[in-house]
Formats: structure tokens, sequence, C-alpha cells
């Protein structure tokens, strides 16, 4: 019996024709069987991407394969026979020719596929490739079910966060999700009620809510970890009471979630005051997922939107790409050199996609250089304006790009730590552009006319180093 392996990208059109041929051969030949195998095409041929360890956490596929079995091969399909007889290794046949060849010399079988036609079903091949992921990601979810930790769950935030997240909107109506309420003891009462709320909901994506009030048992098995401001009576507005407050429970956080959350945990912090702070510290607790946690930056970009809009006169939804800079909550930099308004009612109209920059439709610099500027200072140094409903919104829209993409063309902010991209010193959580992608971000270091003059970086990160020093001089004494 004649057993090969046609494997190949998903999008390819000459494993499209392979396919064809082998299927007409397993079907018409008694003793002749194919076993097919598919890839993504970033995963075919994926470059080498590194954590910040410089450990490999991916490699390509067909480099893999070949690197096991000893073969020489580059390109998409490689076609291999199983020695069903023998065990051992299979026999490398080559490629997309050296299988045609085979086919015409062993069985007199050709194809007489046209190039337009191998394109079309590629894409079909394609499509249900992605199709058959979902399934089987869907099918994993029913039996294990994404693990979603909400820390200070008594917060207002939460009781907002938790309709979004169960309608699927996030993680994807494919998606099963567990919610775990976290918080302390004093405010188990009211997390009971929470979770008769959320089960009232109905909804078919969440498989359980509960809480824990017991830190030993924190964040176990955590896919995903939600960080809301700490629950507590007293407004916290200075750094000395922020790092008194802030880094035990930052401490207890970050040795949690290394002792007991999934490896692949995804960490997203969210909060009204020292945010990149509160980020920074959980980094340097938990070092070994480090690269999994983000500070969310939507908050102040909503507010930078509503502003614009009702000087415009438009939807907030209109205004596009308004960039972040800086400390999320402190000293930073509304950028709108990049920002656009589509929609816009005007003189000059055009299709859905035509849009206008924001700075040519503004006519007074002077509102922009100052009332703009102070209105935004007031509601981020404060967090006074920075309530449940935005907080909840921007931390699940946040989940929502890193799960699924950002969309296509537009700039996201989010708070990272800092690489040295845009001239940032390293080490610091600051907000810059990104874009979502594959299940992470890629910072937009090739946007054009973003400069950052030494003057205006200045002023945003030496607060942020500042507190890092301050952190280093006081944690041996908290």
């Amino acid at each position: 019996m004649a057993k090969f392996v046609i494997a190949g990208r998903a999008d390819c059109p000459y494993y499209a024709k392979t396919e064809l041929v082998a299927d007409y051969l397993q079907k018409n030949l008694p003793d002749f069987r194919i076993h097919k195998i598919t890839q993504r095409p970033e995963v075919w041929e994926a470059d080498l991407i590194y954590d910040f360890t410089w450990d490999i956490i991916q490699q390509d596929w067909l480099k893999d394969v070949c690197e096991k079995n000893k073969w020489s091969h580059k390109n998409s399909p490689i076609i291999w026979r199983e020695l069903l007889d023998h065990g051992g290794k299979g026999l490398l046949l080559g490629g997309y020719n050296e299988f045609l060849e085979h086919a015409q010399l062993y069985y007199d079988v050709t194809s007489s596929m046209t190039t337009e036609l191998m394109m079309v079903i590629a894409q079909e091949n394609l499509g249900a490739h992605i199709e058959k992921e979902q399934e089987e990601e869907a099918l994993k979810t029913c039996i294990n079910p994404l693990q979603v930790w909400i820390t200070s769950a008594s917060a207002p935030a939460c009781y907002n966060l938790i309709p979004i997240l169960t309608s699927g909107e996030v993680f994807g109506m494919h998606t099963g999700i567990s919610i775990t309420l976290f918080d302390n003891k004093q405010a188990e009462e009211h997390l009971k009620s929470l979770v008769v709320e959320t089960q009232d909901l109905a909804s078919p994506v969440l498989r359980s809510v509960s809480i824990c009030t017991k830190v030993e048992e924190a964040f176990r098995q955590a896919h995903v970890i939600v960080v809301l401001d700490d629950s507590t009576d007293k407004e916290v507005f200075t750094l000395e009471d922020c790092l008194r407050s802030r880094v035990p429970l930052c401490r207890l956080y970050g040795y949690l979630i290394e002792k007991n959350a999934h490896e692949s945990v995804r960490v997203i912090v969210g909060g009204r005051t020292f945010v990149n702070l509160k980020t920074v510290l959980l980094m340097r607790y938990a070092p070994r997922i480090a690269h999994n946690i983000i500070a969310v930056a939507l908050g102040v970009e909503g507010e930078a939107k509503a502003i614009l809009a009702r000087k415009l006169k438009t939807a907030p939804s209109y205004i596009k790409d308004v960039i972040i800079w800086g400390n999320i909550s402190g000293n930073n930099y509304v950028d709108l050199r990049k920002t656009r308004v589509y929609r816009y009612e005007s003189a000059i109209w055009g299709p859905l996609h035509y849009s206008r920059p924001v700075l040519n439709l503004i006519f007074d610099s002077e509102w922009v250089k100052r009332e703009f500027v102070a209105i935004l200072k007031n509601l981020t140094s404060t967090g006074r304006q920075f309530g449940g409903i935005l907080a909840a919104h921007s931390i699940a829209t946040t989940l929502k790009y890193w799960y699924h993409g950002s969309p296509p063309g537009e700039v996201v902010s989010l708070g990272i730590l800092s690489e040295g991209q845009f001239g940032i010193p390293k080490g610091i959580v600051f907000s810059m552009p990104v874009k979502f992608e594959n299940g992470t971000w890629v910072v937009l270091t090739d946007l054009k006319d973003v400069e950052i003059s030494e003057q205006m970086m200045t002023r945003m990160t030496s607060d942020l180093i500042q507190d890092i020093k301050i952190w280093s001089l006081m944690k041996k004494k908290i």
C-alpha cells in the first residue's frame, strides 16, 4: 500500500493542484492513500520570533519538519511517502513538480487545472483551514473554557465589564468563558449579588461565574487577568501613597500570577491613577510573563475623541488615529498629527472611506494648544471622569483587539514596556502607537511625522523614570 503525506500552505495554488490529483488517485486506486496537512502562511514559513529574553517562541513549520527528518525542501507543497511496511522516517518525494511526474509515470494521471482555478481553490482552502481551526478552538473551549479573572471585582468598572465580556463581542461567540471575581472578604456579599446578576444574563458563552476571596487561590489557571483599581475608600493621588498601597499588592499579584496562572496568561491593567507604574511593578514582580502585560490607553483616546467631536459637532466614532504618548494617567501628549475625521458634514463630501485631517478643520489653533490640552490634563490627572462605563469599554475593546486584531489601517494607543522605540528610554511602561494582529501587538515605528521633541520627551519620561527610582529605594522598606 502507498501512503503519501501532502503538506502545504493553506493558500498555496500548487498545493491545491497537488491535492486534486491525489484525491483522484485515492478515489480510483484501492491501495493509494493520502494524508493532508495544511498550515496558515504565517506558520508555514514564519520568521523566528523572540520574546524579551531571546528565547525562540515560534519557528516555521516547514523548517521544523525538514530538520527532524534531515530533508532539504523550501517551498509549498512538500510530499513524502510513509513507509508503512518498514517503519522509520518517511521517504521525501519532493514538491509539486515531483508529485505530478510521479503520478504521470506510475499511474498515467495528469492535471489540466488552470492557474486561475488553482488560485480560486487556494483561497477556498485557506478559508476552510481557518474555519476548521475555529471549530477546533470552539470545541476546546466547550471542554476547557477561557478562564477570565477580574481583580477588585467590587469596583464599578467590573459591573460594566461583565455584560460586555459575556456578550461574545470580546472573545467571540465560539469561545466559552468562565469568570472569577476576585476581591477581599469584605466584598463577598456584593460579589454574590454580582454572580446572580451575571447568571441572569443567560449568556450562551458563559460557562460559569464564581467568586474568590482567598488570596492563595487567586488566578488558578487564569488565561486572562483584568487588573482594576483597588476598591478602597481612600483615593490615592500622591506617588508615596501609591507606592505604599500598591507595591505590596503588585508584589502579591506578581507572585500569584507566576505561581497559579496559565503559562500563556494575558494581563491587562486599567484604572484611573498610576496606571503605568502599576503595570511596570507587575512586570517586575512577574518577570516570566512580563511580555504579556499591557496597560489600557483607550480611555484617554475616548476622552480626546469626545472633546474633538463636540468641537467639530460630529460623532466621536468618526474620529480615528488619536495617539496617546507617555503616562496614561499623568504627563502625556495627545498627538493629533495623524488624527482624521470621517463622514464630516461640510462643503467637501466623499465616500465612506474619505477622511480629512482634524487639524485642518479646527481653525482655532489656540484652542488645540490650550483649552483642549487643559481639559484632558484635568481629566487624566485626577481620573475623576474615568468612570466605570468608559473603563469597562476601554478594557473590553483592548482585549478584543488583542485576540482578534485591531481594525486594518487604524492606530491604537497602548501602554507597553519600552525597548527604545521612538527614542523612549528602555525599561519604562510608555503609551505609544501600535496595531494588533495575530494575537499580539506591533509598534508602529514606521509612522512618519510623529517625531517627539526632546523637551516633550523629557517631560513625559522624567516622572516615569523617577517613579521607578523611588520604588527601587523604597521596596526594601515596604
